[in-house]
């Protein structure tokens, strides 16, 4: 197999992986977990992303660190921590990234999907 062949088959494997949890994050989403749960020290940690009733607009995410993983989890490996996903949520998170940033503008977890056909005008939840 040429290098470009390999190149094309890892490309679909991640995409592969990723749809498996729904939600991809950015290399800086990804950077800041990872530093937060060295921060907290508590061994087995991982990054649980959630959709669940709530908010003005019907659906809200939810991002917490958890070390139980349950039946029907689907973890994703990222370099130093997993992220969870449950099995309700992730029709609503297929093709989801999150981001994050740190400016004089802008500062915390920012989620891009698609699948959200509006959101309420704080942007804490969506529909």
């Amino acid at each position: 197999m040429s290098a470009t062949q390999q190149a094309d088959t890892d490309q679909l494997n991640d995409a592969k992986d990723s749809a498996k949890v729904g939600v991809v994050l950015t290399e800086a989403a990804a950077t800041k977990v990872k530093a937060l749960i060295e921060q907290e020290g508590e061994e087995g940690l991982r990054l649980r992303v959630e959709v669940s009733p709530g908010g003005c607009s019907g659906l809200r995410y939810g991002l917490y660190f958890d070390t139980d993983v349950r039946d029907g989890d689907t973890v994703q490996d990222y370099e130093g921590f997993g992220v969870i996903v449950d099995k309700m949520s992730i029709p609503y998170l297929i093709g989801a990234s999150i981001d994050f940033a740190d400016r004089i503008d802008a500062q915390g977890f920012t989620i891009d999907n698609p699948n959200a056909q509006g959101s309420c005008a704080c942007g804490d939840s969506f529909h």
